[in-house]
């Protein structure tokens, strides 16, 4: 019973951030799982309907902007991961997570640099948590069509800079990254 750990999120300039926590069925193996930054929009969308409905267990943890500003990013990261971990339905016996830093939760524990190209579980929570924060993204795109988030997801691309100065920050901006805040103390 393994759990394998992913977000999606930490480098936009708007929008949450999404962890997700997966236990895959070793009787139902997937195929094509990776990275979810290595994978088409169509693809991950595929592979989200296979591992949702063939897994043993998934949950989503999410920090919302204003955790994010509160707290920092990365410990914004780790508190959705432990959302995350701490709502499977099924509980792992280990704990697998992307990255470098885990949460402070009592389960046996693992960050694994490059974990979401190279554990099945990691990249499964990768496709979930990014297919979800891009759905979101893109509702959020039709209460702020000036944005652009279903496009850029909130990350800082130029079309994305251009609103934001001719418009302002959201409520679903980050403060406290560098060019909204830039911004608002203009």
């Amino acid at each position: 019973m393994i759990a394998g750990v992913d977000e999606a999120g930490r480098g936009p300039l708007a929008g949450p951030v999404i962890a997700c926590a997966v236990i895959l069925d070793v009787n139902k193996p997937i195929s094509g799982l990776r990275d979810s930054k290595l994978l088409s929009p169509k693809k991950r969308e595929l592979l989200f309907a296979e591992i949702t409905q063939n897994c043993l267990s998934y949950a989503i943890g999410r920090a919302d902007v204003l955790e994010i500003d509160k707290i920092n990013i990365l410990q914004a990261t780790l508190l959705a991961m432990e959302r995350a971990i701490n709502a499977l339905a099924v509980k792992p016996e280990k704990v697998l997570i992307d990255g470098t830093h885990c949460p402070k939760i009592n389960y046996c524990m693992e960050a694994i640099i490059g974990g979401d190209n190279l554990i099945p579980a990691i990249s499964a929570a990768s496709i979930i948590a990014k297919v979800t924060r891009d759905r979101e993204m893109i509702e959020l795109d039709k209460l702020f069509p000036e944005y652009g988030f279903a496009q850029h997801k909130g990350y800082g691309t130029k079309e994305h800079l251009l609103a934001l100065r001719k418009y302002g920050p959201t409520s679903i901006h980050r403060r406290s990254f560098a060019p909204v805040n830039d911004l608002l103390e203009k």
